[in-house]
């Protein structure tokens, strides 16, 4: 039996899934240090603005101030930590990289939940916020650690296809494909960020989907930005699922890669609906 820390390439195929979450934890822990605290920086977060919300009446274009960063502290909880469980699978060899990466992302999050916090705690918006100097000088420090950690996933996708992770074809495939579409939803945000704003066909605000805040008149950019960032953690699933259920190397990674499209083709779809104006619903 390996120590608690072991990385995960030093483990067997049944203790590389563990079943307990206090023996995922100790995986990601291991492998990941710098994913694995930055994701307990962001459940502290968000705690923090869910205890907020209530007690603070404020809105920034017409949500309460806290929503955003409770809702990218969540999404970003979930980045970091898919992000330390899938490099945990890359072999001895792609690790000295995968750690480094891990750390990329990791000071990457940081920074841009901190100006996310920092904005709301002031009563106004993070991003596209070119408002003062000051406001413009931090949406600037975002797009840089933006920019950043989208130069950590393109890292992370060449390390995973030069060195194979563990686990079956579409186990692979789904981590490869998922990084790929990732980086679609990516270029998505970088739209939205040369556009200043995410609403198509009127200024940002207005009648919007509850908490989400999408808009429900106008084109919204953000639904193909969420589905693709996702990627992330739904190719991998539908990997996971499918190794266990389509038998044959062959076989798992057309079904992943016929899966990976059709995602594929609903972010663009998205992209396009948005870019014509028209609301999700």
């Amino acid at each position: 039996m390996k120590t608690a820390l072991a990385p995960a390439f030093s483990l067997s195929a049944e203790e590389r899934t563990p079943t307990r979450p206090a023996a995922w934890l100790r995986v990601l822990h291991g492998c990941q240090p710098a994913l694995a605290w930055a994701g307990w920086l962001h459940v502290a977060l968000l705690l923090g603005c869910l205890l907020l919300w209530p007690l603070d009446e404020r809105t920034v274009t017409g949500l309460n101030v806290w929503i955003k960063p409770a809702k990218f502290s969540l999404s970003g909880l979930l980045y970091l930590w898919t992000m330390a469980w899938l490099l945990a699978d890359v072999p001895a060899a792609g690790q000295r990289s995968a750690r480094r990466i891990g750390r990329l992302v990791a000071l990457s999050m940081v920074v841009e939940m901190g100006c996310i916090v920092g904005q709301a705690a002031r009563g106004t918006t993070s991003h596209f916020n070119l408002g003062s100097a000051f406001d413009g000088a931090v949406f600037q420090l975002m797009g840089v650690f933006i920019l950043l950690n989208t130069a950590a996933i393109v890292w992370a996708l060449g390390l995973v296809f030069r060195h194979r992770p563990f686990g079956s074809a579409a186990w692979v495939w789904g981590i490869r494909l998922g990084l790929l579409v990732f980086l679609l939803g990516s270029v998505v945000g970088g739209v939205m960020a040369q556009r200043l704003a995410h609403t198509v066909g009127a200024a940002d605000g207005g009648a919007g989907l509850p908490v989400l805040g999408w808009s429900t008149r106008h084109g919204d950019l953000r639904a193909a930005h969420f589905l693709g960032l996702h990627a992330l953690q739904a190719l991998p699933l539908a990997g996971w699922l499918l190794g266990r259920r389509v038998a044959g190397r062959g076989a798992q990674t057309l079904a992943l890669a016929a899966v990976a499209g059709l995602y594929a083709g609903a972010v663009g779809w998205l992209f396009w609906h948005a870019m014509q104006g028209l609301p999700l619903f």
